[in-house]
């Protein structure tokens, strides 16, 4: 993976004792534009690996995909296309409050920001099983210790990471997991893991899946925790393998 999602520059590293030359691998970051049934949607700055969770992902996070059933195809063009095809009718530019993220994920609607969010499914972390869940997120890696310029962003179900991906981007990550459960690559009665921030469109787009519990390695915002109590999910920062800040509904993590 590494060779197709990092490039090789030579360094010069710079000390009181002098000069000395490294080679360093750099996480590539390329332009995608999303179309959906050849309407062209949004566009952004994105890892190139995991695409068509991406591209799904976008979509789900815009408003224009609710569903696993309305996706039909996705197709990827290197020219720095993806293409989705899913059987919606609305494709017309929507009413968006822009957020503090980058980019073209840094939007909600403002039909979704004030909407009724649907309750959790039901599942509860054992606390016992949160070492395992965040060393697996790190170990699953290939470019955060290779590059140091990645999130990452795990799903856990049943006592093992189900999902893992990872983009330069904290809401690309999610969204490639989002676009992963929308293709049917696991269920959403779980537990999220993303070492960004947990900020509003973040946490919306996890409470419209109706993801049960979202853990973060840093913080969550004012307005995050202002949904994830809405929605009735529990939300939790700083989560190292031995503890977490629970801030909404402490009671789907369990300690025996």
């Amino acid at each position: 993976m590494a060779e197709t999602t990092t490039l090789a520059y030579n360094t010069t590293i710079v000390t009181p004792k002098g000069k000395t030359s490294r080679q360093e691998r750099v996480a590539m970051e390329t332009p995608y534009t999303i179309m959906l049934n050849e309407v062209e949607i949004g566009a952004s700055m994105v890892l190139p690996a995991g695409l068509e969770e991406f591209g799904v992902g976008f979509l789900f996070g815009q408003g224009y995909i609710e569903r696993p059933e309305e996706v039909k195809e996705v197709l990827v063009c290197p020219e720095g296309k993806i293409s989705v095809y899913a059987d919606v009718e609305n494709t017309e530019p929507k009413d968006v409050i822009i957020t503090s993220g980058c980019g073209g994920t840094g939007k909600i609607p403002r039909e979704m920001l004030e909407g009724v969010i649907a309750e959790p499914l039901a599942y509860s972390l054992p606390f016992a099983e949160l070492e395992p869940f965040i060393t697996q997120v790190y170990q699953a890696s290939p470019l955060g210790p290779l590059t140091h310029c990645v999130h990452g962003c795990g799903f856990w179900y049943g006592g093992e990471l189900k999902l893992y991906y990872e983009d330069v981007g904290r809401h690309n990550a999610v969204d490639k997991v989002m676009g992963a459960i929308l293709l049917g690559k696991a269920e959403p009665s779980g537990a999220i893991y993303t070492t960004g921030r947990l900020t509003s469109d973040m946490v919306l787009k996890c409470a419209r899946m109706r993801i049960p519990v979202v853990l973060s390695r840093t913080a969550p915002s004012s307005l995050g925790v202002a949904i994830a109590a809405r929605a009735g999910l529990t939300l939790a920062g700083y989560g190292r393998q031995d503890r977490l800040n629970v801030f909404t509904h402490p009671e789907r993590v369990l300690v025996s």
